[in-house]
């Protein structure tokens, strides 16, 4: 683990909304790693810091000040599509992957951290994700062309230390 990390990127695939994709301050991490072309002709890179699957985090208890979740959000795409390419496909049970990973990620974010959470609702609603977590979320926003795309911020208070320890 970079011992300077302060932030994990549980899911960064390509790492597309950051603007410095090698800041030493955050550990980026997926379950993939992908060199390849995509229909369009542009390249597709995935090359974490780490390897792990969101679920199940071998990270340490309360490690990082933030947290960016950004998960697969398709259910529906083909094995080789661009799409699942790019964004991951979630599998049949992804009720319980999307709660799990919620659950990992407030595991290893600090006490008073901030998690940043982004989902894309074109075909799973955000009404559907938000109850996976034991955290309500503080705010958040849409953007995007269609307004799918949500950003959702939450915190880790004393009391979702708690409950997370009794899980």
């Amino acid at each position: 683990m970079k011992n300077e990390a302060l932030i994990l990127d549980a899911c960064c695939g390509s790492k597309m909304f950051w603007y410095d994709k090698n800041n030493p301050l955050v550990l980026f991490n997926d379950i993939r790693n992908e060199n390849t072309e995509l229909c369009d002709g542009r390249s597709l890179v995935i090359d974490p810091d780490t390897n792990m699957d969101f679920t199940n985090l071998d990270l340490p208890d309360n490690s990082f000040q933030i947290v960016v979740f950004d998960p697969p959000h398709l259910v529906r795409a083909g094995k080789n599509s661009w799409l699942a390419k790019k964004y991951g496909k979630l599998g049949g049970n992804w009720k319980d992957d999307i709660r799990a990973g919620f659950s990992e990620c407030f595991r290893v974010l600090k006490t008073n951290g901030v998690l940043i959470f982004k989902w894309n609702e074109t075909q799973i609603q955000l009404n559907q994700i938000l109850p996976l977590s034991d955290e309500k979320p503080l705010f958040g926003h849409k953007t995007g062309k269609h307004m799918k795309t949500h950003w959702v911020c939450f915190t880790k208070t004393k009391a979702s230390r708690k409950l997370v320890a009794s899980n």
